[in-house]
């Protein structure tokens, strides 16, 4: 959210420094995606049951399309709700294609929901890839597939980017997001990152408790190389960060994500208020605050303009309200129905197993 102020203009000098790594926001939800989603397929096949393919996607249907179906008919239907005044073919952004080859720019608008398109690949993918893969489980081919898919990942990022500056270096089209930034296959150190995360716990559960005594140890040593991050990212569209950059975001944030992941850390022993709320309310604040921040911007900009932390409050604020506002008339009732829809086919699966 704060990344995306550049919509405004940016934050006052005072606030900058908030926004110059929020980017980094995107992957540490990649590294939890891939942790809970993983934990969520991997489980079952740990265990020697059957996934159910049905009740897996039943489940990620009923959590991603409604808000989703309900935002994207806004920005087809008014575009006056548009933070910017094009948008990519609507059956891209229905089906979750988007990201592959956007005109970043002539269509921005909605174009943060690159990052849900690499979200669903993953679910259409993964379960797939895990079942075959597991068929005949040995580490070596975990430890070369992932080995392939952190060095493929860093030589094809390598390739655009020297490819990029060769025949565009001003950047004339914005190929870095086109092309490194926004593209599912450049993205999958954050997933990967998670997934080893839940391969660990679903497959080595002894070793994973036992490692359980050095979670502080972890959140140090994910600080550090966030730090790291922080450094290789100086230039966020520099070759360094665009080719080794992205493997060692995702472990730093893979080591805080294991930090936390129990009560028996320093960041995970406690509750924080209000952030239980806000974890419940992120999906729709994720799709609604960017076209918030343009409406409020649209009414009271010229108000708000050198207003400075009541600048800040009045935009995040809004974007909070109507995030809450999503998830209380759309996200949250379709999750009950969610509930009572397996319940139903618990019960039926019970009534023919009799």
């Amino acid at each position: 959210m704060l990344f995306h102020s550049f919509l405004l203009g940016g934050l006052s000098p005072n606030w900058s420094w908030l926004s110059r790594y929020g980017w980094m926001g995107v992957d540490l939800f990649f590294v939890l995606s891939g942790f809970l989603i993983g934990t969520q397929v991997l489980a079952p096949i740990s265990q020697g049951r059957r996934l159910s393919f049905g009740d897996f996607y039943v489940r990620r249907a009923f959590r991603i399309l409604p808000a989703y179906l309900a935002i994207l008919a806004i920005y087809l239907c008014w575009p006056g709700f548009r933070e910017a005044a094009g948008m990519e073919p609507w059956w891209k952004v229905l089906t979750f294609t988007m990201n592959l080859n956007i005109d970043y720019g002539r269509n921005s608008a909605f174009s943060h929901a690159w990052s849900l398109c690499v979200e669903e690949h993953f679910y259409w993918l993964f379960p797939l890839l895990a079942v075959v893969l597991l068929k005949r489980p040995a580490t070596w081919k975990f430890v070369l597939l992932c080995a392939g898919v952190v060095l493929g990942g860093i030589a094809l990022r390598a390739a655009i980017w020297t490819h990029g500056m060769e025949t565009d270096p001003n950047m004339a089209r914005n190929w870095f997001v086109e092309d490194i930034y926004y593209p599912t296959w450049n993205r999958l150190d954050g997933l990967l990152s998670g997934v080893a995360l839940a391969a660990w716990k679903t497959f080595r559960p002894q070793v994973w408790l036992a490692a359980r005594r050095y979670a502080n140890l972890s959140l140090l040593g994910g600080i550090l190389v966030m730090a790291l991050s922080f450094w290789l990212f100086e230039d966020r569209t520099g070759m360094l960060g665009n080719t080794i950059g992205w493997p060692v975001l995702s472990v730093g944030l893979g080591l805080l994500v294991f930090a936390g992941a129990d009560r028996d850390s320093l960041i995970g022993k406690r509750n924080v208020p209000l952030v239980g709320w806000l974890a419940a309310i992120s999906y729709s604040l994720y799709l609604m605050h960017k076209s918030t921040y343009h409406l409020v911007q649209e009414q009271w900009g010229a108000s708000l303009a050198g207003a400075g932390f009541l600048a800040f409050l009045a935009y995040g604020g809004s974007a909070l309200f109507a995030g809450a506002a999503l998830h209380y008339t759309v996200e949250r009732p379709c999750l009950e129905f969610r509930v009572k829809i397996q319940r139903f086919r618990s019960k039926r699966s019970a009534l023919d197993s009799i």
